[in-house]
């Protein structure tokens, strides 16, 4: 995620995955936001997850922006450029004349989408004057600041110091910190509705901040729409090579569910292998 300022506006960007493997996170980052860019290799055109990904996306009612990126391959020629198009005005049921031809490496046509951007996807909706409420679209574990929530803040506002409740998992916490992806964590003193940014939560219990979690100051607080629990779909076991090395499997798994919602992990023993899950 950043936030960019461009010609007087915010512009709170989430870039996301577009593996199917990831689509409960692509939805929670949709979630987070009021419009979409889609955006189509010109060597590869129109594929299944882009048409999952575009499903994910009307479900959330956010404007749609289409773009065919990599138009500087060598491989992404006029006649694959030109299907791709026709393919994806079909699919949106709009005028050829609305897709943009971009190449994010050279910066072709990009001011053009950015001005795209700020005439087409409105504002966020939201209430500073509510209590505080932010959605959380992915997180990362901070050895001195605990989990870092990445967070769209829909109602309210929140300050350093402040003390939060994860609503699905009814657990406090205290906002070490707090701030703007530049694209580096910028501190701030302060978030508030609309924004996007992170929030420090001191919570050093791993497994207790999930993507889609609703972060709010009360515990009588209405959690946000849309969180459930997502289900595994490819089952492994895993056991250290060093039987010595189980704490820090255990702490490695815990730190990457952080960024994979869909890990569920369980003990399990087996007499050759010794301790694994």
């Amino acid at each position: 995620p950043i936030r960019m300022e461009y010609q007087g506006y915010i512009l709170n960007l989430i870039d996301t995955p577009g593996h199917m493997d990831f689509s409960y996170e692509v939805s929670r980052a949709l979630a987070a936001v009021e419009g979409a860019i889609l955006l189509v290799d010109a060597s590869k055109g129109v594929q299944a997850q882009t048409l999952a990904n575009l499903e994910l996306a009307k479900r959330e009612n956010l404007v749609i922006i289409p773009a065919i990126n990599k138009i500087d391959l060598f491989s992404a020629d006029q006649v694959k450029i030109k299907e791709t198009k026709e393919e994806l005005a079909n699919l949106l049921k709009i005028a050829k004349s609305e897709i943009f031809e971009i190449s994010a490496k050279y910066g072709t046509n990009v001011e053009k989408l950015l001005e795209a951007i700020i005439k087409k996807i409105p504002w966020p909706k939201g209430n500073v004057e509510k209590p505080f409420r932010a959605l959380i679209f992915d997180s990362k574990y901070d050895s001195f600041q605990g989990t870092i929530a990445y967070v769209k803040i829909v109602d309210g506002r929140i300050t350093r110091g402040d003390k939060i409740y994860l609503i699905q998992t009814k657990t406090e916490g205290k906002v070490k910190e707090l701030g703007y992806f530049k694209p580096e964590l910028s501190p701030q003193q302060e978030l508030k509705s609309g924004e996007i940014g992170y929030i420090a939560t001191g919570i050093k219990e791993l497994g207790k901040l999930v993507v889609g979690e609703t972060i709010g100051k009360i515990q009588s607080e209405e959690p946000l729409p849309g969180y459930h629990q997502p289900k595994p779909m490819v089952f492994a076991s895993l056991y250290p090579q060093d039987p010595n090395d189980f704490d820090l499997l255990k702490e490695s798994l815990n730190k990457l569910k952080l960024n994979d919602a869909a890990l569920v992990f369980k003990l399990e023993t087996k007499k050759i292998l010794g301790r694994g899950f």
